[in-house]
This record gives C-alpha cells, sequence and structure tokens, in this order.
C-alpha cells in the first residue's frame, strides 16, 4: 500500500528547469533541483536528456547549479551557480563545462547577481543582466518610490542593466547605463545588436519599452511609446523584426498579453495572434524552481508560443504569412517551458496533475514522447490522488471551472475551498503539493477558477472596482455545486483558505458568511488603504483593481476592505505571513489580527521570519513544512 503524502515529502520531488536545447536538437541540458531538508535548501544539478530516449545522465554533482545554456558550438555548457559562494551569501557565479564532463570553470562572480545569460551567436560572448549600485545595510535614506521589491529586499538605490563578458579577454562591459531597469535582453542573430526591454518611470513600472543597442558602439534606439506592458523579446530569423509579449492595456491590469511584432527599425507594434485568452502560464504550483518560460520562439516562418486555456496551458504555432494559429501541444497539461528549432520541439509538462517530466514533439504519427521520469516513482510509492474536473452553470449563466481532490477516506468528509492568488491566475493541471498533503489527512480539497480568474476570456478575467461581489458568488456557489454532487462533501464541516488574491477573498468570506467553520488567510489583504501604502505594487496595483486612489474615494477603499467588518467575523481565523513580504506587507496580517482579538474573536497569528510572499512556492525547505503543519493543526482543531 502506498504511503500517503506527508509534509516533509517536499524533498520527494524533483523540480525541472527550462530547458534547453543543442544547436543540433538532439539533446537537451536542464537543471534538477530538490529540497533536503536537513541542510534546509534546495540542491540543484545539470542533466543531460538524449532526444533519442537512451536515458538522461547527470552532468553536475556540487549541488549549487542551475540555469543551463548550451554553446552555439553545442560542446560547452553556461550556467549559474553558487558553489563558491555561502547559503546567506548574496550574489551568484557563471561558470563553463564541457558536455563531456569534466572540471567546470569559473567565469565571472557577482555579488550583485547574475541572470538572464545567453550566448552571443558566435559562441565568444556572454550578455546577462546585473544589478549596479551599493544596497545600504544599515541606515537607509529613501527618496525614490518602489523602494523595495518581494524576493529582492530593498531596490533604492540598485538599477538593472545589459552587460556583455567577452570569453576570449575575460572583460566585462556594461552595455546600458541611467536611471532604468532592464527585464529582458536577446542578440540579434547576427551578433551586431542586442534589443532589451526596460522600465523606465518609477511611477508607472507597468510600462516597459523595447529598445536596440549597438554591441559595439553603444548607440541605442527606442522603438516604442511608452504605452504597453513588454514581457519578453525575441529576434526574427532575418533580424529585421522584433516579436514580443505584450499588451496596451485595454482592462488595465486583467489584461491578456497577446503576440506582437514591431520593425527593428520601429514603427507601430502589430498584433500577430487573434486570441481571447492570455499567452502566458499563470497555474499554481508549488514545486516549481527556475521551471517556467511563456517566450514566443521566431523559427523559419513559424513563431511558437503558449496560451492559457481554462485548467490547461498549451502549445500553440503561428504562420507568420497568414497570421494563422495552430494548436500543436494540448491535453489536460501545463506546458511549463519550451524550445523550438526547425527539427525539433521539446518542452517540459505537467500533466493531469501530476509533477513535471520532460517531452519531446514530433510532427504526424510521432506525437508526443516522455524522455524522463524524475517524478514517476512518486505514483509508485506515494498515493498520489486524482483531480476530479467539473463545471458548473453560475447563477447569472457563466460557466465556471473546478476540481475537487477527494481523499483515500470513505464516507463524509471535511472539505476545504480553496482560492487562487492573483486574482487573474489559475488553478488546472499543475501540481500543489499542499493539496496531496491536505487530502492524504482526511480533507476534500475544492478549488475553482471563479471570476477573475486567467484561462478564459478577457471579459471574465476583469472584477476591477468589483472585488468580493462576482467572485464571491462564484466560490459559494462552487461549495453548494459540490455539496449537491458530490456526496461525500460534508457541508457541516466546511474550511476555506487562500493566499494574496485568495487571503484577501478568505478574509472577505468570513465577514459576509458564518458558513465555514474554520479559515487560513495566507500572505493576505485586509485593507486596501495601508496596502496602497505599504506594497511594492501598491499604488498603482491598488488604483488598478479598486478603481481610486484612497484619497480620491475613502469611501470605496474602504468598504472593500475586509477590515471594516472585522466585526462581523465569526469563523476561526488563522493568519499566516511572512515578514520580509513586500507584495503584502505583514502590517496586513497584524493589523486584522489586532482587531480580531480585540473584539474577542478566536484567531491566531503565525509569522515567519526571513521569507516574502512566495514562501509557499519557494521558501525554505523547513518554513514550508511548518507553514503545511500550522495549516493542518487549524482544520484538526475546528473540523475534527
Amino acid at each position: 500500500m502506498n504511503q500517503s503524502v506527508e509534509p516533509e515529502d517536499l524533498t520527494a520531488y524533483a523540480f525541472l528547469s527550462e530547458p534547453s536545447l543543442s544547436p543540433d536538437a538532439s539533446f537537451v541540458v536542464i537543471a534538477v533541483h530538490r529540497a533536503i531538508l536537513d541542510k534546509d535548501e534546495y540542491e540543484g544539478n545539470l542533466w543531460v536528456v538524449p532526444r533519442d530516449g537512451t536515458g538522461p545522465r547527470e552532468l553536475t554533482t556540487a549541488g549549487k547549479d542551475s540555469a543551463p545554456k548550451i554553446a552555439p558550438d553545442g560542446k560547452r555548457i553556461l550556467f549559474t551557480s553558487k558553489r563558491d559562494i555561502g547559503k546567506d551569501d548574496k550574489g551568484n557565479s557563471l561558470y563553463l563545462i564541457p558536455l563531456d564532463g569534466g572540471e567546470a570553470r569559473l567565469l565571472l562572480r557577482r555579488k550583485e547577481g547574475i541572470e538572464g545569460h545567453t550566448w552571443s551567436p558566435d559562441g565568444r560572448r556572454i550578455l546577462f543582466l546585473s544589478n549596479v549600485g551599493e544596497d545600504e545595510e544599515d541606515v537607509r535614506t529613501i527618496r525614490r518610490i518602489n523602494f523595495w521589491f518581494n524576493d529582492k529586499g530593498f531596490v533604492y538605490n540598485l538599477r538593472k542593466h545589459v552587460f556583455v563578458l567577452d570569453l576570449e579577454t575575460n572583460t566585462v562591459r556594461q552595455i546600458t547605463k541611467g536611471e532604468v531597469d532592464v527585464a529582458k535582453a536577446a542578440w540579434s542573430h547576427d551578433g551586431r545588436r542586442i534589443a532589451y526591454v526596460a522600465q523606465t518611470e518609477d511611477l508607472r513600472p507597468y510600462i516597459q519599452d523595447l529598445f536596440l543597442v549597438d554591441a559595439a558602439s553603444g548607440k541605442t534606439t527606442q522603438l516604442t511609446k511608452h504605452d504597453m506592458e513588454i514581457a519578453s523579446v525575441t529576434w526574427s530569423p532575418d533580424d529585421r523584426r522584433l516579436v514580443f509579449l505584450g499588451n496596451d492595456f485595454p482592462r488595465g491590469f486583467a489584461s491578456h498579453v497577446h503576440l506582437w511584432s514591431i520593425k527593428g527599425a520601429g514603427g507601430k507594434p502589430e498584433r500577430l495572434d487573434s486570441l481571447d485568452r492570455n499567452l502566458s502560464n499563470s497555474l499554481n504550483c508549488d514545486i516549481r524552481m527556475g521551471g517556467m518560460n511563456s517566450e514566443p520562439k521566431w523559427v523559419g516562418d513559424r513563431i511558437y508560443f503558449v496560451v492559457a486555456e481554462g485548467g490547461a496551458v498549451h502549445l500553440y504555432v503561428l504562420r507568420v504569412k497568414d497570421r494563422k494559429a495552430e494548436l500543436l501541444v494540448g491535453g489536460n497539461r501545463s506546458v511549463e517551458a519550451f524550445q523550438a528549432t526547425e527539427g525539433a520541439v521539446v518542452f517540459t509538462a505537467m500533466e493531469n496533475g501530476y509533477p513535471p517530466e520532460f517531452y519531446s514533439w514530433k510532427g504526424g504519427k510521432g506525437g508526443i514522447r516522455s524522455l524522463t521520469t524524475f517524478n514517476k516513482d512518486l505514483d509508485r510509492n506515494r498515493d498520489i490522488r486524482k483531480p476530479e474536473r467539473f463545471t458548473f452553470r453560475a447563477s447569472d449563466g457563466a460557466t465556471i471551472e473546478g476540481w475537487i481532490l477527494r481523499p483515500a477516506k470513505k464516507g463524509k468528509v471535511p472539505t476545504i475551498l480553496y482560492i487562487h492568488g492573483g486574482p487573474k491566475t489559475a488553478f488546472g493541471y499543475s501540481y500543489l503539493h499542499e493539496f496531496q498533503v491536505f487530502a492524504a489527512k482526511g480533507y476534500a480539497v475544492l478549488y475553482t477558477n471563479p471570476r477573475g480568474s486567467d484561462g478564459y476570456a478577457e471579459e471574465f478575467a476583469d472584477i476591477r472596482g468589483h472585488y468580493g461581489e462576482r467572485d464571491y458568488q462564484d466560490l459559494l456557489e462552487a461549495v453548494d455545486f459540490a455539496i449537491a454532487h458530490y456526496p461525500f462533501v460534508d457541508s457541516k464541516r466546511l474550511a476555506v483558505a487562500g493566499g494574496s488574491y485568495g487571503g484577501f477573498m478568505t478574509n472577505w468570506i468570513v465577514t459576509q458568511t458564518d458558513r465555514f467553520k474554520a479559515a487560513v488567510t495566507d500572505r493576505s489583504i485586509s485593507n486596501w488603504w495601508t496596502f496602497w501604502g505599504t506594497s511594492d505594487i501598491g499604488p498603482y496595483f491598488g488604483r488598478d483593481q479598486i478603481g481610486a486612489d484612497p484619497w480620491d474615494d475613502e469611501e470605496t477603499t474602504l468598504a472593500k476592505s475586509p477590515l471594516r467588518r472585522v466585526k462581523n467575523v465569526k469563523t476561526p481565523l488563522l493568519l499566516i505571513h511572512s515578514l520580509e513580504d513586500y507584495r503584502c506587507w505583514h502590517g496586513e496580517a497584524i493589523q486584522f489580527f489586532t482587531a480580531l482579538k480585540y473584539y474577542g474573536k478566536e484567531a491566531e497569528m503565525v509569522l515567519i521570519p526571513k521569507e516574502n510572499h512566495d514562501l509557499s512556492r519557494a521558501g525554505k525547505p523547513k518554513h514550508r513544512v511548518a507553514r503545511l503543519k500550522a495549516y493542518l493543526r487549524w482544520f484538526d482543531t475546528h473540523l475534527a
């Protein structure tokens, strides 16, 4: 009999990175990470995976390696590593290792960090992004807005720029300068120019622009007009055009990103796709580590890209000539990252709610072939519960998609309504260790994509100005549906939980109804006024989502804040928050907890040090286990 999934089984998973595909498409290199509880860290090594199915081989064993990039000659692997850096020290290093093994060679170490590393087409230079500036670690004097950022800490003295490392001279040159932050960069195929995406305005950092810089002279040209969100950049094969993911905010931050093209000489961007779906992967998952990349790939006369479709993320291809998009990889899966050449398409994916593996796609009858079994043993020695999909018609006629995870326990069982963050993310066919733990302890887990979620039409995602309205109805109607259609759901033992926006909705729900016997709110929002002034995205996200700045409409700001209705709460509430969460600052939990206790409500608060908004997905392993045990203790106490 297989063992039930325990919180500590976080160590059982292999977290797969984005694959790097060799020039001849014969193999890929990926990084595989695993959580190590006794060291309270993640170990990562590089693996070579042949496409002929002969099985992967481990290339590095230092346990500190990630983000591999195969050289244009197919013989060397570039990667980042912390093998020469203390666990809590800042920065990382670039290393180079031969494909056939041997000793890795240190190329560069930077305490400011190295990311976005990319080979030049001739294999002689390496482009990367890194911070410029000195962080004040004691007394801080701050003069700019956006002074901190989740997972990065204080950033007010830092700017991110493009650098190039010359492998022949071992010299590093800074390519971009000034008060801008570069997010993405890409070599042209002739190696003469670099396209990059940069944020240039602190008050509106959600707007980015696309630039071209001559790699030799440094001459820079701005291509866009400061009116779009731009999330990626890729060159056409002839270097005459660029393609990017972005949007022009037709529905504010509820807008879908689409596929756009612009001439290298400048001009107006043209939208290439006609899909009313988001071209990105926002499915919730807690076993990723550098494993996602939705950036399009332009190969020959085709552009490959992902599309969010309900609870799945599929791979599409668009013919540039007629702009016709066709489904390439569909099914009940989440395509996490992919690479494409003229001869191959490879990708990592989660299928039917199972952990990730690496796959190769072949046209015609070749179909899809799994090339790894990093996580296959889980099904042999753990009782991995299979999610059951359902849909129901909401009271206003809309179709709502959801899933329920049934525990092995027979008879009526307590049931947890779990609400995702965002709000523009989604649940679906990606894997969640957290849900498996709950199911293993005898709880059914009900999770849905209410209004505001990703994966559907843009109108469906747009709940700006209407938090706690139609989304609230969708969630409560999902509970009614589950009670009516799944006899094992115990209507008298219901809990509600969620993180980020899901934490906000948990707070909101317990101020509106007492039908839930327990609730857990995680990294939540309780007060839109304080969120505005403390969150790393507060001033612009709050205005977009609520519809006004606090001083312009105090009534709406407070009316949409759960804190205003704290006297209504009857449900026992556990509040969990990380002390370095700069997305939803821990003040959101503290003020709600204080008010609850002041009015004699049953509440507990768990504050976790040295963690941020991503604790449940990327926090230290021991803290992640402690968080899950806090959930279980609360549910066991109130739903037994």
